[in-house]
């Protein structure tokens, strides 16, 4: 997929360097990954803690619990708040192998989320700098970071596996 006309933000150095994003991309492919055969997009989504702690976990759930809002982002930002004992996200990054949808990029805008890293681009449905751009939303109560494009050749290539089995 080519990156949309708006820029990812940089991928620093030092502590929040590329390595601990990759590393929490890939946590996030294994949950995209454990979808398996029930039919939901291979979406998968971790939320960590300012120390790099998983505190949610999620996958695309709609069609095996037949729910609308059974994305991989809004089970791991429930999951997240549980283990918190709060909505409040605050110091959190949600990690994502696909761009989110506006319905995924306002949750993580409402939850509080420092930042939102993801994979692949959505050049469809991305609501986080592809078609919309919601959590850098000037009119925002709360402002996202968002760095994309992280693992994004591998993040693509299970949607491309999963769709192309269906064509």
């Amino acid at each position: 997929m080519d990156a949309p006309d708006t820029p990812p933000a940089p991928r620093p150095g030092g502590a929040w360097g590329s390595a601990r994003y990759d590393a929490w991309v890939v946590e996030a492919v294994a949950q995209a990954r454990a979808v398996g055969e029930s039919g939901d997009v291979p979406v998968g989504a971790v939320v960590v803690d300012a120390t790099g702690r998983v505190l949610g976990r999620g996958r695309n759930v709609r069609e095996l619990q037949h729910d609308p809002t059974g994305h991989a982002e809004v089970v791991a930002l429930r999951e997240a708040g549980r283990a918190l004992g709060s909505w409040r996200l605050d110091g959190c990054s949600l990690v994502v192998t696909l761009e989110p949808c506006a319905m995924c990029a306002g949750a993580a805008v409402l939850a509080r989320v420092d930042r939102v890293v993801f994979g692949a681009w959505d050049d469809k449905a991305g609501a986080c700098g592809s078609v919309w751009d919601l959590p850098r939303d000037r009119r925002a109560l709360h402002r996202v970071e968002v760095v994309g494009g992280v693992l994004e050749e591998e993040c693509a290539a299970l949607l491309t596996a999963f769709f192309g089995d269906r064509r």
